[in-house]
């Protein structure tokens, strides 16, 4: 009797524990697994019903089916639908735009996606997913219009535009130029209004500028702007490298930079602090000078600048330096600034107020302090003996900022004066011209004025 008792006891357990374990088999298999697919469909929440957009369904145990819808006032329009023969984990579609979709009318529109996966949960109908996306439809491509613009630009140098740009979901707007430069512009006297300074870098020989607006929907309008182009010729200088220079300055140099650390041989260390160093130093230039502030501006003037007092001129801008030791060419580099000399620790007075955007040391450019004018303007003033400026100041115009002396890569005492737009070089000659100003800034912002005025 008791044997009897043990077996179906035995016998119970059994059945409990295979019912156990099939509960649990149901429960963690991906057979049967309860998760709904996920829906994700890529998109800001507006669409302009020229460009796809990008929907991708994903489910554990496999898509089994799914299907797209677009509803409008006018009723729904199936986009897509499918029933796979082999469930997917992942599916990637593009949703083209409905035929006749020119002729939708509606400001707004939904997307209803549904999807059912491949799960033997749920009696094997497996787990439905409903999703809904309401969409702002915009057709209309943004507005571009030059209003008016500096007659031509010189390689190496910089000109003035100013356009009306607008959309109801305006997105961004940039002028692009062919080395892949996105300049900023500023909002400028009345709403609608722009206006940016744009740079030829002297490295190219081609120069194009395109204003590009875009919306949220993917819009996108583009607009020339008709500039003439000079192709102005800079110098190019052989220099021969000497022993004494290897083994003195660059020696000297050397001992300051982590990348000539260790580096005994006097060609490499020339090299490294001509190439890495001068790169790691533009790039922090680069970088300050990029900013150009967003408030709106109704004017921009500035004076004809001329640091320093009686300085002659001892390097151009722009002259492409090509080094060689011993017949060998080892490196090369573009002076990008106008080096002045006058007597020791000059005094170095800006004609323009501005702010200090840096006024510490900066490795090749020894003490440099650099102040910006608006507009994305910039100048920068090298190898100072002393700084009379700190970061964050606010100079007032015919302000003594620094001293000439030789910090950095500067056999002598002397003033490298640079001049950039949004992080370019230009030539700071066209800054030091009054005519120059007059035509390309002052004339075209009052004509300009005008023109606005008018409309």
């Amino acid at each position: 009797m008791r044997n009897k008792r043990n077996r179906s006891s035995f016998g119970a357990l059994f059945v409990m524990i295979l019912l156990v374990g099939a509960g649990l088999y149901v429960y963690f298999s991906r057979t049967f697994e309860r998760n709904t697919p996920k829906i994700t469909l890529q998109t800001n929440g507006y669409w302009n019903l020229k460009k796809p957009l990008s929907l991708k369904i994903e489910d554990d145990s496999g898509i089994r089916s799914y299907k797209v819808i677009v509803r409008t006032k006018s009723g729904d329009t199936e986009l897509l639908y499918n029933q796979l023969l082999v469930p997917k984990q992942s599916i990637e579609l593009e949703l083209e735009p409905p035929k006749g979709a020119y002729a939708i009318k509606d400001k707004n529109i939904e997307i209803i996606v549904q999807a059912q996966d491949a799960s033997k949960w749920n009696f094997a109908r497996g787990n439905e997913a409903l999703k809904s996306f309401q969409l702002k439809i915009d057709k209309k491509r943004p507005e571009v219009l030059v209003i008016n613009n500096s007659y031509k630009i010189s390689r190496g140098g910089a000109a003035l535009v100013i356009f009306k740009a607008g959309d109801e979901n305006l997105k961004e707007i940039y002028i692009e130029s062919n080395h892949s430069k996105h300049f900023k512009a500023e909002p400028f006297y009345k709403k609608g209004y722009y206006i940016a300074l744009l740079a030829w870098p002297v490295e190219d020989t081609k120069f194009k500028a395109t204003i590009v607006v875009k919306d949220d929907a993917g819009n996108i309008t583009k607009s020339y702007v008709p500039l003439y182009l000079k192709n102005k010729i800079y110098r190019l200088s052989k220099i021969t490298l000497s022993d004494r220079f290897l083994n003195g300055k660059i020696a000297e140099l050397a001992e300051q930079f982590e990348e000539t650390q260790g580096v005994a041989e006097p060609l490499e260390r020339f090299k490294l602090i001509n190439e890495d160093v001068r790169a790691k130093n533009e790039a922090l230039i680069h970088k300050l000078t990029s900013e150009v502030p967003q408030e709106m501006i109704s004017d921009f003037k500035i004076k004809k600048m001329y640091p320093l007092k009686n300085g002659q001129v001892v390097a151009h801008f722009g002259d492409h330096r090509k080094y060689y030791y011993k017949g060998k060419f080892i490196s090369e580099a573009y002076h990008l600034g106008l080096d002045m000399a006058s007597h020791a620790m000059a005094p170095i007075k800006t004609q323009n107020g501005g702010d200090v955007v840096f006024s510490n040391y900066n490795g090749l450019y020894g003490n440099s302090p650099i102040l910006s004018h608006g507009l994305g303007l910039y100048t920068l003033y090298g190898h100072c003996s002393s700084v009379d400026v700190s970061d964050g100041d606010s100079v007032a115009p015919n302000s003594i900022i620094a001293k000439t002396g030789k910090s950095g890569y500067a056999m002598g005492d002397h003033l490298h004066f640079g001049v950039l737009v949004q992080g370019i070089e230009v030539r700071p000659q066209e800054w030091m011209d009054k005519k120059w100003i007059k035509l390309n800034i002052d004339d075209i912002i009052k004509s300009a004025k005008k023109i606005i005025d008018g409309n």
